[in-house]
């Protein structure tokens, strides 16, 4: 069984909803047309990455660029990882749909690791990790920062995930390159990540999580990496077979955790050299 993500390095334009929305159809029936699986979008692609984010200009689960989307899948026969700011309770999420092949809504997830050191700490965060089956594979979504924190992907993995999709925008991606390999190894999960190309942006990659063959012979486990200025769509083949086999007999993702050992991560104390201003914290 194949699964072929069709992985878009391009950027939007901020608030032009329309326009943006006619652009991701356009690549769906390229990417259809390719054999693609699922098309994954760069960071919230409909209403455009750009700041201050105002809640009018944020669509609803049950705006009409949504379900234009929704009838381009099942037209196309592709799902797709949509993305955009949305209104949430009472201010914009950072928001990512799963549409299937038939242009139903998989799931909506949102954004949990907002990025409160800038911008986004006007934003409403997120408070779940979600997994959803897609066409028989388990998806989760991390959004961008969400992927700093190796708690992130480790928790889809608990609930999961075989593959992990990855709308991003930002810069700086050689060590963010290097951590969604090491994320991929250590959960044995597939990981494909989308960024829009720019100057020290780009770098769209997928990542299997086989390193190593059956006689133990370490692998090169990168399946796509972008440079960063070339716009595009980029095509990551998962083998989800071979992937399936090696998940079923190697040491890694949830197999000898000592979880008992692990009470300090739920510890919500921040402690120097850690303190920032604009965090909820307690310290000691």
């Amino acid at each position: 069984m194949n699964f072929k993500v069709a992985i878009v390095q391009k950027r939007s334009i901020h608030n032009h909803i329309s326009e943006n929305v006619s652009d991701i159809i356009r690549m769906m029936e390229e990417a259809s047309a390719n054999a693609a699986d699922i098309l994954l979008l760069p960071e919230c692609y409909v209403t455009g990455f750009g700041f201050p984010v105002v809640y009018e200009n944020s669509i609803a689960e049950d705006d009409l660029a949504i379900e234009k989307v929704c009838d381009a899948a099942k037209k196309y026969n592709i799902g797709v990882v949509l993305t955009s700011f949305t209104k949430g309770k009472s201010r914009p999420q950072n928001t990512a749909f799963v549409i299937g092949k038939s242009g139903e809504k998989l799931m909506k997830y949102s954004k949990v690791h907002t990025c409160d050191f800038a911008d986004e700490r006007e934003l409403e965060p997120g408070t779940e990790f979600k997994v959803c089956e897609f066409d028989g594979i388990k998806l989760g979504i991390m959004i961008c920062y969400d992927r700093e924190y190796p708690e992130s992907a480790r928790i889809l993995m608990l609930k999961g995930a075989e593959i992990i999709l990855v709308p991003n925008d930002c810069e700086t991606m050689k060590p963010r390159i290097q951590a969604l390999s090491t994320r991929a190894y250590e959960n044995m999960v597939g990981i494909a990540m989308a960024n829009p190309n720019g100057d020290n942006m780009g770098c769209s990659c997928a990542y299997s999580p086989i390193c190593w063959d059956r006689e133990g012979i370490s692998v090169e486990n990168t399946i796509v990496l972008a440079d960063d200025m070339t716009e595009g769509i980029f095509y990551a083949d998962f083998d989800m077979d071979t992937i399936r086999d090696y998940r079923s007999k190697e040491m890694m993702g949830n197999t000898f955790r000592k979880v008992d050992s692990y009470r300090e991560l739920l510890n919500k104390n921040i402690s120097e050299p850690f303190i920032r201003n604009g965090q909820d914290r307690e310290t000691k």
